[in-house]
């Protein structure tokens, strides 16, 4: 990585650490990004959310601009979105290793989880416990923090607001795994028309984006994404470990629309093929729902189920390998594409979209499945107060949600 250079603190995404640094730097990376696999419930547009809330607001790693052009490449990227952001901020904070670091700070949590689930509980329903109701009212107050944050800074005016709210309705009302990509398009040609070349405000300069992968190290995983993608059939009838490691690969190089999109996609894949029963299918995905980070960790209790520890760590490791070639072969050559001009203006359209892509996950699946209640709207303002004005830390308001679970119990 660049590691020969540094620019002053509070650079944001424009730092470049020193080499008696880079072990500190990626001792930081592992350590926030555990805390938030620790804590980040409530799937992919939450995830978003607390990554909004760690890394752009309390840690400053990278300024809001920089942070929505990340997202935005993510959301029109095939593969699990919030995993990728994540990836991305650990690559361009610490290198290629910081973005390994990232990812498994944030996911090793939910695959030992999911592992023990799939080895010892057995199929129990975990996602009717209290506690977890607790916890989808905490991803309510997240996910509206975050869209309440990121609005003020990419929908804050006629054009940019128009988008979003088209973008939401649209999302809503023609709900589909290609969807978000073609909103995401035609938002960025819309913005294209309306500003011409120069956004004139609309979009700030942005900052240095040191991604800490070359270009060469970046064509090279693009042409291994699309290599396996075409290889790995081929080879699939010549091992049973094989063939596991196309399924789950496939599944995560073709799925958009983030982690409940790759569900059907798997159930195609395995449980015709006499892989897995179409019970202990459900009962995972179920499982899934209970714990925090990324929800293709589901592919580790699947594998776990399959073939055991090795069978997890290999489905794991499958399905999360396109997110991290495509990342790493996009990141090189984005902060050149976001420069110039006419990318730049179809930004503020992009950026302006995913605001809206964002509000309409928080009304469904996250509102619509969690607010059931005038206790529950209670609840999740509470702790929507005490995130966004109290300023308390997000595993503070994660720890008191799952308390408040008990609540309507209590007083019922």
């Amino acid at each position: 990585m660049d590691g020969e250079r540094t620019k002053g603190e509070g650079n944001g995404i424009g730092q470049v650490m020193k080499k008696d640094s880079s072990g500190k730097r990626l001792y930081e990376v592992l350590k926030v990004s555990v805390k938030l696999g620790l804590t980040s419930f409530g799937g992919p547009s939450a995830h978003l959310g607390y990554f909004h809330e760690e890394y752009v607001r309390r840690r400053k790693w990278l300024d809001e601009q920089s942070y929505a052009d990340l997202v935005a490449l993510c959301q029109f990227l095939p593969g699990p979105a919030s995993s990728q952001v994540g990836i991305g901020i650990g690559a361009m904070r610490a290198g290629w290793l910081g973005g390994l670091l990232a990812f498994i700070g944030f996911t090793l949590p939910s695959v030992i989880a999911l592992m023990l689930f799939a080895l010892v509980m057995d199929g129990q329903h975990v996602q009717q416990a209290e506690w977890i109701h607790g916890l989808k009212l905490v991803a309510v107050a997240v996910v509206v923090h975050a869209v309440w944050g990121m609005a003020q800074k990419l929908a804050s005016t006629k054009p940019t607001v128009t988008i979003a709210v088209v973008s939401a309705a649209v999302s809503l009302l023609w709900p589909s795994a290609w969807t978000q990509a073609g909103v995401i398009a035609i938002a960025g040609l819309s913005a294209l028309l309306l500003f011409g070349r120069a956004p004139a405000g609309e979009r700030p300069a942005a900052q240095p984006m040191l991604t800490g992968v070359s270009p060469t190290a970046g064509i090279l995983c693009l042409a291994l994404f699309f290599g396996l993608l075409v290889l790995l059939p081929f080879l699939r009838g010549t091992s049973e470990w094989i063939a596991m490691f196309d399924s789950f690969y496939r599944s995560g190089s073709l799925v958009f629309g983030g982690g409940h999109v790759v569900l059907p996609l798997l159930e195609r894949e395995l449980v015709p093929a006499g892989f897995i029963s179409e019970e202990a299918f459900l009962a995972g995905y179920g499982a899934t729902q209970a714990v925090p980070g990324p929800m293709f960790t589901f592919a580790s209790y699947l594998g776990a189920v399959m073939k055991g520890w090795a069978g997890g760590l290999l489905a794991t490791a499958a399905i999360f390998l396109p997110a991290f070639l495509l990342v790493f072969g996009t990141l090189p050559f984005w902060d050149q594409l976001r420069r110039i001009p006419a990318i730049r203006t179809m930004l503020v359209g992009i950026n302006a979209a995913v605001v809206g892509i964002l509000l309409a996950a928080l009304y469904d699946p996250i509102w619509t499945g969690t607010i059931t209640s005038s206790l529950d709207f209670v609840i999740a303002s509470v702790l929507f107060l005490l995130l966004a004005f109290w300023k308390l830390p997000p595993w503070a308001i994660v720890l008191l949600g799952a308390v408040t679970g008990w609540l309507p119990g209590m007083l019922g």
